[in-house]
């Protein structure tokens, strides 16, 4: 029945053709020539405006009813939501992510194929394979663009999006496929940006799973306070100076690759030498710096780990010139970076700071099993055999 009205439509244009055809077989030819992929978009919209009307017209007009709402999306726009909306996509870096924390995968029409391909390093396919049974929407990846033509034939009633550096593209986005856009977002620092916390309420409110969205807002909040309450009253000459090395940054990095101001260390309330240092954002440093800075402990992200031992083995003498390699206090932290950041693997990797900074203060924290209870809190099973069967155990780095 959801087509009826498409299928009625397509067979009076064909009619129309053919008898377009018996009078005039050249320009029939023509026109058959002149199809743009532009023109298949048009129809695919088309059909869906009559599919829309036909659902209109079939609903009671009971108090019960669901009704259609407005919401202001992460990009300041308005959007109508349709009622009784049901089927979902979700588009862009880390957009499938914030819908699984939230909502039912069940009622997502499809995925993006870089979603489809790979789940390693991704914790919510990781938790769900089943998503990468799900049909593709469109390629993905930060560089490329959304795929109207496919997401007219999977037929969501709302779009999520993460594509986010262009508002008029969103709406473009939704002009030409007559389906409703909604911007979600990260936020300036991800973990724990309010942003986050706004994109999770959005997805809620627009699913039907508004509890769900408060549990996990509650939960992250939660997190963020312990890690503070355990470690915001001890001394400054007590906390460690810290640094992280093999920072990803749209690829894999070396030692030098690193951020000031960077969250899970604030979260615990490190001494980070890089924002000590004056420096407050990601940053490409010198060796030279490094050596300079000297810090106590370097954490190792798993995803540059490869390309510090490689530069180890060309130069040693650097690396044994740092007091945290000559201490043996490089240890390796889980990666959450993967098209975008994996919220739930972020808050792991900060307790685990915390055992390594305060072992005193997080003396009741067993980093393995946290790792698990977080996971099956936001997206459904403890993931911490698979992810460190993929990029190693929390531990200390042997360079050598």
């Amino acid at each position: 029945m959801k087509r009826k009205i498409g299928s009625i439509a397509v067979a009076v244009i064909m009619a129309a053709a053919l008898l377009a055809g018996c009078g005039n077989k050249s320009t029939g030819a023509a026109n058959e020539t002149d199809t743009t992929a532009s023109e298949k978009t048009d129809g695919l919209k088309e059909e869906k405006k009559e599919d829309e009307t036909k659902k209109a017209e079939q609903k009671t007009e009971s108090s019960e009813e669901a009704k259609e709402m407005t919401v202001t999306d992460m990009a300041g726009r308005v959007v109508t939501i349709p009622a009784g909306a049901e089927k979902f996509a979700a588009i862009g870096p880390g957009c499938l992510r914030l819908y699984c924390y939230v909502a039912d995968t069940s009622a997502l029409v499809g995925a993006e194929q870089i979603e489809i391909d790979d789940a390693t390093g991704r914790s919510y396919v990781m938790a769900d394979k089943d998503i990468q049974k799900l049909s593709s929407i469109g390629a993905g990846g930060p560089t490329n663009a959304p795929d109207p033509e496919k997401l007219l034939t999977a037929d969501p009633d709302v779009i999520f999006t993460c594509y986010n550096s262009d508002v008029a593209a969103i709406d473009d986005l939704q002009e030409k496929t007559g389906i409703p856009v909604v911007s979600l977002s990260y936020g300036e620092v991800s973990v724990f940006d309010p942003a986050v916390d706004e994109s999770l309420t959005l997805v809620g409110k627009i699913t039907g799973h508004e509890k769900r969205a408060e549990e996990i807002i509650r939960y992250i909040a939660d997190a963020k306070a312990d890690l503070n309450e355990r470690t915001k009253d001890i001394p400054e000459e007590d906390r460690p100076v810290v640094y992280l090395a093999g920072q990803s940054m749209r690829g894999s990095h070396g030692i030098e690759s690193t951020s000031g101001n960077y969250a899970l260390f604030d979260a615990v309330n490190a001494r980070n030498v890089v924002s000590e240092a004056g420096i407050h954002e990601y940053v490409m440093l010198d060796k030279e710096k490094i050596l300079e800075m000297d810090p106590e402990i370097i954490i190792v992200e798993a995803g540059g780990l490869p390309l510090i031992l490689e530069d180890y083995e060309s130069d040693p003498s650097f690396y044994e010139g740092l007091q945290a390699v000559k201490n043996n206090r490089l240890y390796l932290q889980l990666p959450y970076n993967y098209y975008s950041c994996n919220i739930d693997v972020a808050i792991a990797d900060a307790y685990y700071f915390g055992t390594l900074f305060y072992p005193e203060e997080f003396q009741d924290i067993d980093p393995a099993k946290k790792f698990d209870e977080i996971t099956t809190e936001m997206v459904g099973a403890p993931l911490y055999a698979e992810y460190s069967e993929a990029y190693g155990t929390f531990g200390t780095v042997t360079l050598k």
